[in-house]
């Protein structure tokens, strides 16, 4: 049973990795190249030498990503997942079948092509993210420059992002698509960042109730999740109280609120945005 459930969740990652690199290819074939928009990343690479020389981007995309794994394996001795693999072929595959269907951007205007590419672009990342997967590209190359040279990876890749964006003004000679380039990227990195932080977010529950015992079996054996119960005294009252503190999924508020509601309505119970929560059942500590 577990091992048959093991594939399912398998085969459920994989199919979010397709529909995560299918949302961000269309954001890059249906409005972002078509309107001379380039972003950073290989995409936006493999974009800028389209336009010079008019290479399959799907094509390009995939022969610098096999070179970068490969130069990766040999300098830094990486090793990569199945799932980088496949996340490189079907983007490669994504943007070579999608790229001919858009001659023509999807909507006319241009900031709308900067905000939707964008938009798009970093929902389909983050869904990838989110299920295990990576695209390559200049990740690869911010680690090989980061083994030798003491700069952090997000300085790197926010410095490889402008740089390539930079150089789209050399093409077109146009400062108006060089800064709808600029405003992409950060449309981009900040929904990527939503995705993520959104999947993950935690929250965490204080909830005061006569009838806290019913409530605490509830959340154990209903919601599956662990608390931890608080003695307390009223300041008001002066009576002692129990407090029942819960830890959860943003996704797991309402089944909270149910229970709380259907058991004691009256309860008092605050909800707050907890930064970060490590242990089990929740993130690993990392230094």
């Amino acid at each position: 049973m577990k091992h048959k459930t093991a594939i399912l969740k398998e085969i459920r990652s994989y199919l979010f990795l397709t529909i995560g690199l299918g949302i961000g290819t269309l954001g890059w074939t249906g409005f972002l190249i078509p309107a001379k928009i380039v972003g950073g990343g290989l995409t936006g690479i493999a974009t800028i030498l389209y336009f010079i020389t008019g290479w399959d981007i799907g094509l390009t995309s995939l022969i610098i990503n096999v070179f970068l794994i490969l130069l990766a394996i040999r300098v830094l001795g990486a090793s990569f997942g199945v799932k980088t693999i496949y996340c490189v072929l079907v983007l490669a595959g994504f943007l070579s079948f999608l790229r001919p269907l858009f001659e023509e951007p999807i909507v006319s205007e241009l900031m709308m092509n900067a905000i939707i590419g964008g938009i798009l672009g970093g929902l389909g990342g983050g869904i990838v993210f989110v299920n295990g997967g990576s695209t390559g590209g200049v990740d690869i190359i911010a680690m090989i420059i980061n083994k030798y040279k003491n700069i952090s990876l997000g300085r790197l890749l926010l410095a490889m992002d402008v740089l390539i964006i930079s150089s789209s003004y050399f093409l077109f000679q146009s400062i108006e698509t060089m800064v709808y380039g600029y405003m992409t990227m950060a449309i981009l990195a900040y929904t990527v960042d939503m995705v993520i932080s959104g999947n993950k977010q935690t929250v965490q529950f204080f909830i005061i109730s006569n009838k806290h015992e019913k409530i605490r079996k509830s959340v154990i054996f209903d919601a599956n999740r662990g608390l931890t119960v608080m003695h307390a005294t009223g300041g008001y009252s002066g009576e002692d109280v129990k407090v029942l503190m819960v830890i959860g999924r943003k996704s797991e508020s309402q089944v909270i609120f149910r229970i709380v509601k259907e058991i004691d309505p009256e309860a008092f119970i605050t909800m707050g945005n907890v930064m970060g929560v490590y242990g089990k059942g929740f993130d690993k500590i990392k230094i």
